[in-house]
């Protein structure tokens, strides 16, 4: 066999894995996404536990920003210059990829078995809502180091990722992906902070 011959075969063989892989992992996507996405998603709850990764970001930044200010607390506003630092590089972060990736959102793919309420025709990956909700939860258990924060927020930032595919909006991928960006950026970010305010960490014991 030539070198030519060989190498096409490489390529060949190549090209088919990966496409196998591809057509895998998507089945794979697709199956765990119909298992928890009903015909009718109708439930409140979950929807409320989707759009409350806005709000939490919001009151995690803005209101720990106005607590300082209000009580000339110079730890608060510190950790406000974080959080507002954090999430906007989760989202900055999260929209290259959507535009890079550009992937087609579930109910847009498969109509006939994926089902949403109000549809959304933008990217699919990853997750923006639960790269939000992730964000915002790492950053509070970076800043408070406690159990009793750290626990509750990875709970809530766990459902409003599963609040994302029982809506039919996003593939499991999309959301583990979101949940990725979300603790990577988190975690850049409060390495950042660390050398913006280095003085601040070396004298201060409540960081690490």
């Amino acid at each position: 066999m030539g070198i030519k011959t060989r190498k096409f075969f490489f390529v060949f063989f190549t090209v088919f894995a990966f496409g196998y892989a591809h057509c895998f992992a998507q089945n794979l996507d697709v199956d765990i996404l119909k298992g928890i996405n009903p015909r009718y998603p109708k439930s409140l709850y979950w929807r409320n536990t989707s759009n409350s990764a806005y709000y939490a970001a919001g009151a995690a930044s803005f209101g720990t920003l106005i607590y300082g200010f209000v009580s000339n607390d110079a730890t608060a506003k510190h950790n406000a210059v974080e959080t507002f630092i954090n999430l906007g590089a989760s989202v900055l972060v999260t929209n290259i990829i959507k535009v890079g990736v550009n992937r087609t959102r579930p109910a847009d793919r498969y109509p006939d078995l994926i089902f949403v309420n109000s549809p959304t025709h933008n990217q699919s990956f990853p997750s923006g809502h639960t790269s939000l909700a992730f964000a915002t939860a790492t950053t509070l258990s970076m800043q408070y180091n406690k159990w009793y924060v750290t626990v509750p927020a990875f709970a809530w930032a766990t459902s409003v990722g599963y609040s994302r595919m029982y809506l039919g909006k996003h593939y499991p991928t999309d959301v583990l992906a979101g949940a990725a960006v979300g603790i990577g950026t988190a975690y850049v970010g409060h390495w950042f902070n660390k050398k913006l305010f280095q003085k601040r960490y070396q004298t201060s014991p409540k960081h690490d």
